[in-house]
């Protein structure tokens, strides 16, 4: 099984365009950016959130664990919805809801419309994967799947980093009201745009679609057991995991590596906050990386465990304390870039989960279901280490993001042994 995506490359049609296929991934990109750009919608003003509301780090990790609980039980859901009407309507929908989000947040005048301006952004949030990984496995050509996965990856730390950028600077601009507007009107400007680009990402799957190119044993079939069957394989529950563990050690730093930081290394928010930003360069840098070590190598779960040691060894040392600041920059990097080669071969293990036995028809769910786990572990991870911070245990936030990560390997050497 692990020679599916091998062997779905060799049979692909060599004949398309490339340009048809960077069309489609562009678009989906764009949408992904989009995506990942209201994920820091909140995170990088919480220190005028938390200043203007009185408000502790667990409140403030409490949204980023509204906005994924909902995002997590969304995505599950709308994979479903994926499969029966399609992942450009859904798409389009997540758009409006991100649309959405930013006015609430500009209207907020407390602390419960903040948790409203949360609620709205996961439930936008949950429309993407499920419809952006639909959209790419029917739309791209199978021999340039990996890529098209690691610019799928590339855009959404794009726009981390893009959103972690603009949200603090147009709050220490014109305040954090007009920043949810100007993000509004951003996110408004792109629902219009792929509007009119139905004719791309709509539609059937297209003639060199892997559900054509023999992408795997089975792929193209419809499934013949019932719409839940792929609850009950145990690949597809340690995809789940992986992703619970590999993101929850993401949305550790993301929410909380400048103020660990300050406290462990005593380097100012400032330095705090440019390490975040190494981070969030260093998993883009590390996903198109991944890309063309996704097209090479044909053990994606290997892929993924050697990246993601890399990534923990980093984070251990960091725990220690015992790092030179000189280093920090570096290290962040290196942790964001291990982070961000497992990418693409990581989503190419899920495929192989997905099509193995289900075919191309269940593509909406598995990737609905198996990417809550990413949510799951987005919402818990600052829930958990905002409540260790507010009791001054800022090295123990880091061993957490360390101890996920190794967690995260385990799980994705059971995977491989799977398949």
């Amino acid at each position: 099984m692990h020679d599916v995506m091998l062997e779905a490359g060799a049979q692909a049609h060599p004949h398309v365009p490339w340009r048809r296929d960077a069309h489609a991934a562009s678009l989906v990109g764009v949408a992904h950016l989009s995506s990942h750009f209201f994920q820091m919608l909140l995170p990088p003003i919480y220190p005028w959130l938390m200043h203007d509301f009185g408000i502790g780090f667990t409140q403030a990790g409490f949204l980023a664990t509204v906005f994924f609980v909902i995002s997590s039980a969304g995505q599950a859901l709308a994979g479903f919805v994926v499969d029966r009407v399609g992942a450009f309507r859904v798409l389009m929908l997540g758009m409006l809801l991100l649309v959405a989000a930013g006015a609430m947040l500009g209207l907020a005048q407390s602390y419960a419309g903040l948790v409203a301006t949360a609620a709205l952004a996961g439930a936008g949030n949950a429309m993407f994967h499920p419809a952006d990984f639909t959209i790419l496995n029917r739309k791209v050509s199978a021999e340039r799947l990996g890529h098209a996965f690691a610019m799928h990856g590339l855009s959404g730390n794009l726009g981390w980093a893009a959103g972690a950028a603009f949200m603090a600077a147009m709050t220490a601009w014109v305040g954090w009201h007009a920043a949810g507007f100007c993000a509004s009107a951003l996110a408004l400007g792109v629902t219009l745009f792929l509007s009119t680009q139905a004719a791309v990402l709509g539609g059937k799957p297209e003639p060199h679609a892997p559900a054509r190119a023999g992408a795997a044993p089975g792929a193209n079939r419809a499934p013949t057991q019932g719409m839940f069957s792929f609850l009950r394989s145990g690949t597809v529950w340690l995809c789940f995991a992986f992703f619970f563990l590999s993101t929850g050690a993401g949305g550790i730093l993301q929410n909380f590596a400048p103020a660990m930081l300050l406290r462990v290394y005593g380097v100012s928010l400032a330095i705090g906050t440019m390490c975040l930003t190494a981070y969030l360069l260093g998993s883009a840098c590390g996903t198109v990386l991944g890309g063309f070590v996704a097209g090479r190598e044909r053990r994606s779960a290997r892929v993924v465990a050697l990246a993601l040691c890399g990534a923990a060894l980093v984070s251990l040392l960091l725990a220690s304390g015992e790092m030179s600041t000189a280093l920090l920059l570096p290290a962040l990097f290196a942790l964001g870039c291990g982070s961000g080669t497992a990418g693409p071969s990581r989503d190419l293990l899920v495929r192989q989960a997905a099509t193995a036995r289900f075919g191309p028809a269940s593509f909406g769910r598995v990737y609905g279901f198996v990417y809550a786990g990413l949510d799951s572990g987005l919402a818990t991870g600052p829930l958990v280490v905002g409540r260790l911070l507010d009791h001054g245990l800022f090295r123990s936030g880091l061993l957490c993001v360390a101890l996920l990560q190794i967690g995260a390997v385990l799980v994705a050497v059971s995977v491989g042994r799977r398949l």
